[in-house]
């Protein structure tokens, strides 16, 4: 299961324990939806980024592209990861509000690791290119 779908699967554990328990086979039906999430964003990212404009630099780029790809990610995890509000579950004690904001966070930070590292690995390439031309 990829990470859209550990983080949907989070989500519905949390949010609307009732009906992910209505689910007949969980580790099967959120790894469909990491997949299909995964494409979304990715056709959705190609639309945000827009074509390449003229005078471009290569870190402008790498720049517009991450933008594209985060927007996509908040746009997807809204519309197809977490319940839809009336699938929530009204009551929540503090703890699982907690569970939801940490499971959040967690997502995040790990987005964010993901594209340091990216960012690391084309500053990398960028200085080889740059020192061996």
């Amino acid at each position: 299961m990829n990470t859209y779908g550990k983080f949907a699967q989070n989500a519905w554990k949390t949010l609307a324990p009732s009906q992910y328990e209505s689910i007949v086979d969980p580790e099967m039906w959120f790894t469909n939806l990491g997949i299909e999430a995964e494409n979304s964003v990715d056709s959705l990212q190609v639309q945000i980024a827009g074509h390449d404009t003229p005078g471009e630099t290569y870190l402008e780029k790498v720049g517009r592209l991450t933008g594209a790809k985060m927007q996509a990610e908040e746009i997807v995890r809204s519309e197809m990861l977490t319940p839809q509000p009336e699938d929530l579950e009204e009551e929540q004690d503090e703890n699982e509000e907690e569970d939801s904001t940490a499971i959040h966070l967690d997502f995040r930070k790990e987005m964010n690791r993901i594209m340091q590292a990216g960012m690391e690995d084309l500053n990398r390439e960028e200085m080889e290119r740059g020192l061996n031309p």
